[in-house]
């Protein structure tokens, strides 16, 4: 049997809640362990700005298969991993501070600890997108041992060059003046009607915004203060790890010379760039999702250099 087939075959898999705690702040993960033997690897899925782990990386949509991006690595042998950043979804918010990128950061460290003494890998396979891209690029800078490969998805640079960002920074006093933000069903509608409308279906806008409001009223400032008034914040060349840049056709956020050129500078020769036809911002709630996960999953599946010169 081949290993589609295999998939194609695996048993439902059923989600493990776990905690950790980071310097007593409270942080939920969520499990989908590994459907086939031997695992492939462990997986880490990070969230963005403006929504929890589960409905980005573990949503059902009814009649849209793999929906779950959980779901569809974990039936090809891959254990996968997401987690709340605090002050979203089931990690606690109680805390006077806006959870910028650099808190994000830290939230991934103490997810890694915990994933590797609860049976993972100690070294991971990342994937973060868009302000969760910069979180996984600032963890993997700080700690090179616990990343295998890393995989950024809308991801920005410096910014230069980004129409969603220069919008973004009309609102930077508004921003600036609270810890948190209102989120409702109108701005989630709005993540796919601002770059090109069309690339979702309306049935998977829906349910995601359904369970990103069973989680969220509001959400931290932090990742939007940062991107809007503090980029860079990662540098390409102290990123060690083989790194795939993920770069939607009609994104906004992702400025295809800026991330080019975060392409040029990084040092691993093992680094991939890859646009995806028809993507915007939000690439696994749409219409060309599985193309996506085609992509990510060969890069997690590459074996390692034989020869390096």
């Amino acid at each position: 049997m081949n290993s589609s087939a295999r998939a194609a075959a695996a048993p439902s898999i059923t989600g493990e809640e776990h905690w950790t705690t980071k310097d007593g702040v409270r942080l939920f993960l969520w499990r989908k362990p590994n459907a086939l033997e031997p695992r492939k690897g462990t997986v880490l899925f990070v969230h963005g700005s403006s929504m929890a782990s589960q409905p980005t990386f573990d949503l059902a949509v009814p009649g849209r298969p793999d929906s779950s991006v959980m779901d569809w690595f974990a039936a090809r042998g891959f254990d996968t991993w997401c987690a709340d950043s605090e002050g979203y979804g089931r990690s606690d918010k109680q805390r006077p501070i806006n959870c910028d990128i650099a808190n994000g950061a830290e939230d991934l460290a103490a997810g890694a600890h915990y994933i590797a003494k609860a049976g993972g890998a100690e070294r991971l396979l990342v994937y973060g997108i868009s302000s969760g891209a910069l979180k996984a690029a600032l963890f993997a800078q700080r700690h090179p041992e616990r990343v295998a490969r890393l995989a950024l998805d809308a991801f920005v640079w410096t910014g230069a060059g980004s129409p969603t960002l220069a919008e973004r920074r009309k609102k930077l006093p508004q921003f600036t003046a609270g810890n948190r933000r209102r989120i409702d069903r109108a701005f989630v509608h709005g993540i796919f009607e601002r770059d090109h409308p069309g690339t979702a279906d309306q049935a998977t806008i829906e349910a995601f915004a359904d369970a990103i409001l069973a989680l969220d009223d509001s959400v931290p400032t932090g990742t939007y203060v940062d991107m809007c008034s503090k980029l860079p914040l990662v540098d390409p060349e102290r990123i060690a790890a083989p790194t795939l840049i993920m770069r939607g056709q009609y994104d906004g956020i992702a400025a295809i010379e800026d991330l080019l050129e975060f392409f040029r500078r990084l040092p691993n020769p093992d680094k991939h760039f890859a646009v995806m036809a028809g993507i915007s911002h939000a690439s696994f709630q749409e219409k060309n999702y599985l193309g996506v996960y085609h992509i990510l999953h060969a890069f997690f599946s590459l074996p390692e250099p034989v020869y390096r010169g």
